[in-house]
Parts: structure tokens; sequence; C-alpha cells
């Protein structure tokens, strides 16, 4: 059963669920002057329930479970998060009366560990020193360690992770450009976002390039996984076939867009931020191929801001 069907079908119990998606498209107009030949737009996702994209992926993935039998009241959800994904589960989970227990790094942000809890999550801390990695070693042991009281949803692992933004976030992106997109840059945390909107973009226009923005392992961006080197883990539902170029993601830079970008009125976190410099890096990259003859015509360029900047108050991200 598709996405919309599933939404449709549970929000007539849980009307809350049904506000997940449908988010805006805004222009971002910070690159104008600089690349005329470039149009900017990006996913709100901010305006989920839970304040993120996570909020897509997960209620597919708790809706399926349900649907076909494989989650119940009596086990309780387990998974790893940075802290979004957290939230989604926390909330949704509760909406659903189910309980949450969530594995994440202790360097999550003050603002989204409290959210969890308030909607009611158990949170199991792993050390930041460790890398994000060993959350997602730490939630593998806890599942199988007892099978029968975890459902281990696996947002890594869990094919309805990227079929979620298959079915919504790139048909809406298609809609709300008129089918006018040319590239769409996101990056990697569980690879859900940047395969399914990829793969659907990419059926609906071959010439679509997707970009992925990967960050240093340190100081890195919260919220992205680093790939860089051979011991990173790579998501199992990552499909690389759909990436056309990489791009380097540096946190100062990341940070720095990200306050370029509020003062623009769009309040993001830094993964936000990180996304907007590989934009930038992509849109000069474009415009210097118009001036050069080697570029057909101008770019509209799509990418997310996947979640809102009050979540990382705690952090250094806004410091002066």
């Amino acid at each position: 059963m598709s996405m919309k069907e599933l939404q449709r079908r549970y929000s007539e119990r849980f009307p809350a669920l049904g506000l997940v998606g449908d988010t805006p498209l805004v222009r971002i107009d910070l690159l104008r002057a600089e690349c005329p030949d470039v149009e900017v737009h990006a996913k709100v996702e901010s305006f989920n329930p839970g304040g993120s994209l996570k909020d897509r992926p997960v209620l597919y993935m708790l809706l399926q479970a349900l649907e076909d039998g494989r989650l119940d009241a009596s086990r309780t959800i387990i998974d790893s998060s940075s802290g979004n994904a957290g939230i989604a589960y926390a909330w949704i989970g509760n909406v659903l009366g189910l309980s949450v227990k969530l594995v994440i790094p202790d360097n999550a942000s003050a603002e989204r560990k409290k959210r969890m809890i308030a909607h009611g999550a158990q949170i199991h801390y792993t050390s930041a020193q460790d890398g994000y990695d060993e959350a997602l070693r730490e939630v593998r042991r806890l599942a199988h360690a007892e099978p029968d009281r975890y459902f281990f949803c696996d947002q890594y692992g869990n094919e309805y992770n990227w079929r979620a933004h298959y079915e919504s976030t790139a048909e809406e992106i298609w809609a709300q450009t008129g089918g006018r997109v040319t590239h769409f840059v996101a990056g990697v945390g569980t690879g859900g976002t940047i395969t399914g909107v990829g793969k659907r973009l990419k059926e609906l226009n071959p010439k679509v390039q997707v970009h992925c923005v990967v960050p240093d392992a340190f100081p890195g961006v919260e919220g992205l996984k680093p790939l860089k080197d051979p011991e990173d883990i790579v998501p199992a539902i990552l499909d690389q076939t759909v990436i056309d170029r990489m791009w380097d993601s540096d946190v100062d830079a990341s940070w720095a867009m990200s306050q370029r970008l509020a003062r623009a009125g769009v309040f993001g976190g830094q993964s936000s931020g990180a996304y907007m410099a590989g934009v930038r890096d992509l849109a000069r990259a474009h415009q210097q191929a118009v001036r050069d003859g080697r570029a057909d015509g101008p770019a509209v360029i799509v990418t997310m801001v996947n979640d809102i900047g009050e979540r990382y108050m705690s952090t250094r991200l806004w410091d002066q």
C-alpha cells in the first residue's frame, strides 16, 4: 500500500498523522546576483509536525510495519538517531500508542533530547567520542539481544525510508517546480532522501543531476554521515548510482551558510547550511559553464531545509 493510502487511512483515527508532508518550496535568492543563470529552491521541512523531514520516512516505516503485522503494542520501537528521526519516532509512536526507545550520541542538542522526552521516549546514550556509527552498533546489539522485546525499525536498512521520499518528497518537488528541476542537492544521513528523491526525479527526467554533500568525520556536520574513509558505515539503503557528483562539506562554511539563510528568513540547522553551501558550489560551477558555453541554459536547483534552527540554540551554531 502506498504511503498516501496508509496515511489517509490511519489519519482518520489519528488526525495529526495527516499533517506530514506537502511542505512548501521556497525560492532562495542568496546567490542570484552572483549566479543569475541559477534558480535555487528549498523544501522547508520544519512545516512537518515533528519539525523535520524525518517525519516522512518514520511515518511510512511504522505504518507499514503495523499493516503487515511486524509491529504491535507488545513491542517497543527501537532505533538509533542523531535527533530528528528520534523526534519523529517519539511523537508518531506516542500518537499510535506505541512505546519508543532511542539510541543517540550524547552530543545531540539539548533541544532535541527534550523534545524526544516530551513525547515519552526512552533515551539510551552512546559516547559522541566514539562517533555516530557507535550508536548504530549499539542499537543493533540491543535489538539482537532481545528480539521479542524490541521492534528494530532500522532506518538505515528499511526500504520504506527511501520509498517515503520517492513517493512524497520527489513528487512534491516535481509538481512545485512544474517539472523544471534540473539538479537536486542533499547529503546522507540514512541515505533515504537522496536515494528516494534521486530515483524518482531521474525517472521523471533522466537529465536531472543529483549532487551529494559529504562532511569530514571530525568535526563533522550533525545529522550527516561521513563517507570518505573505508571504515565509515555506508547505509544499506543508499543507492550511490543515483549520485552524479560528491561535494566535500566544510563545517565552517556550513555554519556560515546557516547564518546567511537565517538572515534571509529561512531558519534551518547546520545540515541545511551544508546543503546550501553545496548548492553555492554547484551554482558557481554552472554559472562558469554558462559563461564558457558548456551549459545550454539556466539551472533550477532544489535542496532541503531539513529542520528548524531553534533545535540548535544550545550548540555553537548561532554563536556570534
